[in-house]
């Protein structure tokens, strides 16, 4: 087959392969998306920067997956993948948080075999660069264009279609094809080199969500652990083993009385003021003696959209970890003879760039408990805007929906957006970002772009409700 090339900056570059949906990020949200779409008969490429899917969830070590807090929100994604990790052994459900409880080397295989069987091609270790765009019958690449400032998305003046992305892999630097793109990224990185506008941080502050550098440790005595956490009587961690979670957040209603302890490392000096902020951890199924630590929690100085600043917290971030591994061998009753056993592989972003989309979300939407006839998914997760808002709960038996319409863009035609990056505002995306959600929206994204060739539409011409019930994967519950 002759080889096809595409014109980038003056270069020639191979394209390496093309398909009828490309999706850029292999995390829970894009995994999701692959899937559905494959499934739905698209020919889909999954591009991944890493070499394991499942981003923050394996890579970034965030278990468990935190629960929607309302009935009847799973999805048929996300039912089967709590099958498959009952299948190959992780007991996820605890009986009493709703928590989804998982383990990522299992999670990174069972997405290798979702992807396989439903045919999704996945490109490992390859970085998005920029992409090349199609508009009035002209195709330039993003960095070529006025109205892109350099892939900022400042403007969002460019209407168009998406052509092809460029990304750098092992082999340097190559193009990819295809008819519909899917930004799983999780900071908007395509939907950002395609033009459309976007923001970030919190509107009041301009701060993000403070970034964690997860970590793991084995050797724990967990049911010393547990004794010892029982003595003191914390009526919040109400966890046991094998499904058994501490913590301790300060400056919260809560007061846990772990934080004596944390306050004490910082009167001895062996922790700062900012590792004692925020402290939890679980235990991880199929690993004994294992706990995956969801801290330390870096001050909001670090930015998630600056990359000077977010190189600077992981350097920071890990001198954080190995304080609080020393502190906790040394001191805590079950840890005394364990060891700092993995760091994370990247940074846990809370929240960074999020789209300005066909529909903005906003926490008028949280509290009003919105429903949308393009509803793609419900969730009832309470604002958890860490360093700014926490703690509002709808009351039990309510929710609100997500629609469509948050996915897409006027720019972009040919362009779906999942994950916690979509039109939300900075505190509705407090809410909306656990795992749960973002993969019923991928989901959701895939099972439109599968429908978006059948009928010949543009991705942001799908209306989700005119899709026939069985091909949803969510119907609203209060609009038909």
């Amino acid at each position: 087959m002759k080889q096809e090339y595409v014109i980038y900056a003056g270069r020639q570059l191979p394209v390496i392969a093309e398909a009828d949906l490309g999706v850029a990020g292999g995390g829970p949200s894009g995994v999701a998306a692959a899937v559905a779409a494959a499934r739905g008969g698209l020919k889909t490429l999954l591009v991944e920067s890493g070499i394991a899917l499942g981003g923050l969830q394996t890579l970034g070590l965030v278990e468990p997956c935190m629960p929607t807090l309302t009935a009847g929100s799973d999805t048929p994604y996300v039912a089967e993948l709590k099958k498959r990790l009952e299948k190959a052994g992780i007991e996820h459900f605890d009986g009493k948080t709703g928590a989804c409880w998982t383990n990522p080397e299992v999670l990174a295989s069972l997405y290798d075999d979702l992807t396989r069987e439903a045919g999704v091609q996945v490109l490992y270790h390859s970085t998005l660069v920029d992409v090349v765009m199609e508009k009035d019958s002209m195709t330039v690449a993003a960095s070529d264009s006025a109205n892109l400032l350099a892939g900022s998305g400042a403007s969002g003046k460019l209407s168009g279609t998406i052509k092809a992305l460029i990304l750098h892999t092992l082999q340097g630097l190559v193009a990819v094809k295809a008819a519909a793109f899917i930004d799983a990224t999780g900071d908007a990185v395509l939907a950002r080199l395609a033009g459309v506008p976007v923001e970030a941080g919190y509107e009041k502050t301009g701060h993000n969500q403070p970034m964690s550098f997860r970590f793991e440790m084995g050797g724990i005595d967990i049911e010393r652990l547990h004794q010892y956490i029982l003595s003191i009587h914390d009526d919040w961690c109400k966890t046991a083993p094998p499904h058994f979670e501490i913590a301790q957040a300060r400056h919260r209603a809560i007061k846990y009385k772990l934080e004596k302890f944390f306050l004490q490392g910082v009167r001895s000096g062996e922790l700062k003021e900012e590792d004692a902020e925020y402290f939890q951890a679980f235990t991880i199924p199929g690993k004994p003696g294992c706990m995956s630590m969801n801290c330390p929690e870096l001050p909001v100085r670090f930015k998630a959209v600056e990359a000077l600043s977010y190189s600077e917290g992981v350097v920071y971030g890990r001198a954080m970890i190995r304080r609080l591994s020393r502190y906790l061998i040394k001191h805590l009753p079950g840890f005394e003879g364990a060891y700092l056993s993995r760091e994370a592989g990247m940074l846990g972003a809370r929240e960074s760039f999020r789209i300005k989309g066909c529909y903005y979300m906003t926490e008028a939407d949280y509290y009003a408990r919105r429903r949308f006839k393009d509803a793609v998914v419900r969730t009832a997760w309470y604002i958890d805007a860490h360093g700014e808002k926490v703690g509002e709960y709808l009351k039990t038996g309510e929710f609100y929906e997500i629609p469509y319409r948050c996915l897409i863009t006027n720019e972009i035609a040919n362009l779906a957006v999942t994950g916690r990056c979509i039109s939300v505002s900075f505190i509705l995306e407090a809410s909306m970002r656990i795992q749960p959600t973002c993969m019923s929206i991928g989901e959701a994204a895939g099972l439109a772009a599968a429908w978006a060739k059948e009928h010949q539409l543009a991705l942001n011409q799908v209306k989700w409700e005119d899709l026939p019930r069985s091909r949803r994967s969510y119907v609203s519950a209060g609009v038909e």
